[in-house]
């Protein structure tokens, strides 16, 4: 029995799922807007849509192989605190060899449950706990889809600074989200037959698929909020609209992990949301970490709708209870 290498990198399978496990949603805190962002999902539950959602990268692998990908996500919210998400990518891979051929198609669907379990508008805190699932065999095996299911257990959170003192009110606009997760696979491994074509014999490949931590982190700093909570410096009104951030999206092998190893890999994204009253529009470079991570800069951007903004009496409204979601104080502007 030999041991096989997985077809792509760890990275580029995580990161072909990221529009799908962020920016689900907005979450608004007392004065706080919590943005949906693009490398992580925020801490929020409410009733959006994330399309299109694109990104451009090379993969670790030896040769790199350049993928690009298209990707959608709906929101809906089922209680004012509990909401459903479903999210879909088309994945093009083309290799830097010209002699392997590329390949197209979708990843798996992705299903999200997120349930919000506290929110302290004094202090600008909100937390989520919730599960993904990604159902296998519903995508493409040439382009890294499994054929089965992976269940992710999920935490979110979000803080923003404006309970600090008039002393450091400058660094009120400061918000941290992050989220951590635990990628458990249904199958440990795989092992796939075949025959030598030197010797006849017959051959086996065991390809094991690891337990992964996947977690992250953004710094956000709110213009919207600097001009409603702090001081309005008479910027031309572009400027109010936007959110200036860095995220850093990480994957971290912990268990079965013979054939992955136990590199951290991932990506620190800094970037800038532009945030309107019904809409957001987003655009982040991807710089790898390491070599394992990927080997130039990508880049991701998003447009991404607020439904309930746009329809708060119709699909922008919980299906059971709860009221329309208030505006926020300073209505994003």
């Amino acid at each position: 029995m030999s041991i096989s290498h997985p077809r792509a990198s760890l990275l580029g399978a995580v990161i072909a799922i990221l529009p799908l496990s962020g920016s689900m949603a907005h979450e608004i805190v007392g004065n706080r807007f919590f943005p949906a962002t693009l490398g992580i999902d925020d801490p929020g539950v409410n009733d959006e849509l994330s399309l299109p959602t694109v990104d451009s990268f090379k993969t670790g692998d030896v040769p790199p192989v350049r993928q690009r990908d298209v990707s959608g996500e709906f929101s809906k919210r089922i209680t004012e605190d509990f909401a459903v998400s479903f999210g879909s990518t088309y994945t093009f891979l083309s290799s830097m060899d010209l002699t392997v051929p590329g390949a197209n198609g979708f990843q798996n669907l992705e299903t999200t449950f997120k349930y919000r379990v506290f929110r302290d508008p004094a202090h600008e805190f909100v937390m989520s706990v919730g599960l993904n699932i990604e159902w296998g065999g519903t995508g493409a095996q040439n382009v890294g889809a499994d054929p089965f299911n992976t269940y992710s257990p999920m935490l979110w959170f979000g803080k923003g600074f404006g309970d600090l003192p008039d002393t450091f009110s400058w660094l009120r606009p400061i918000a941290v989200t992050g989220q951590v997760g635990y990628a458990i696979p249904a199958r440990n491994f795989t092992t796939t037959s075949g025959i030598d074509p030197d010797s006849g014999d017959l051959t086996t490949d065991t390809e094991f698929h690891p337990r992964v931590v996947n977690w992250g982190v953004t710094i956000q700093y709110s213009m919207p909020y600097l001009k409603s909570s702090v001081v309005d410096l008479g910027l031309p009104e572009f400027f109010n609209h936007l959110i200036p951030l860095v995220e850093a999206t990480l994957q971290t092998p912990v268990a079965n992990t013979l054939t992955s190893g136990t590199t951290t890999t991932g990506t620190i994204n800094p970037g800038v949301l532009w945030v309107g009253n019904k809409y957001q529009v987003g655009i982040e470079a991807l710089i790898p970490i390491n070599r394992q991570s990927g080997t130039h800069v990508g880049v991701i951007g998003q447009l991404h709708f607020y439904l309930d903004d746009i329809d708060p009496h119709g699909i922008g409204k919980p299906i059971f209870g709860g009221a329309v979601q208030p505006a926020s104080p300073f209505a994003r502007n």
